[in-house]
């Protein structure tokens, strides 16, 4: 199977070629000319469908990023998390559409893995909580802020290399102490 595209370009309206062109396209064997010259071919890739006793099913596409392990834990609000910390906490402010916050996910479970003696990581929502991202005056995603006793002690925004965010919250956590 394959996507038929026509494609042409119109000559600038001050040459001669434009009047004898509108008025070849006034005929109907001018117009076949021109999309069968200008035609191109792309293949369409299908995916492959099967339909068994339990219903129809298709293959998943792979995943473009690595599935995250994570530990879900619900507090009653972010306040109340922030004050029961026993180490510094680390809250990613995100959204599921959100291209670099996706990018950070895994990079958010490695510095999570590398300092998890020093800080906690939280993640936000700010789709299903707005009033925590508008209380923190949130305006740009991913937006990161560290807390320290239950108070902001730095914050920063965008998307980082691993070494480049554990280094920001090393320094951060040096910085306040």
């Amino acid at each position: 199977m394959a996507v038929s595209v026509s494609a042409f370009t119109i000559p600038s309206l001050s040459s001669d070629r434009t009047t004898r062109l509108a008025a070849a396209a006034s005929s109907s064997s001018f117009s076949s000319t021109l999309s069968s010259s200008s035609s191109l071919q792309f293949p369409v890739q299908l995916r492959p469908v099967r339909i068994g006793s339990k219903g129809i099913s298709a293959p998943s596409w792979p995943r473009i990023l690595p599935v995250v392990q994570a530990t879900k834990q619900t507090f009653s609000n972010l306040d109340d998390l922030l004050a029961k910390a026993d180490k510094p906490v680390l809250v990613d402010f995100y959204a599921t559409w959100c291209g670099p916050c996706q990018l950070m996910a895994p990079i958010l479970n490695e510095v999570s893995t590398s300092l998890k003696d020093k800080i906690q990581v939280v993640k936000i929502d700010t789709e299903k909580y707005p009033s925590i991202a508008d209380k923190y005056r949130i305006e740009a995603l991913p937006t990161f802020i560290i807390f320290k006793d239950g108070v902001p002690c730095d914050r920063f925004e965008g998307a980082f290399s691993a070494d480049k965010l554990i280094q920001r919250i090393e320094d951060a956590l040096k910085a306040k102490q």
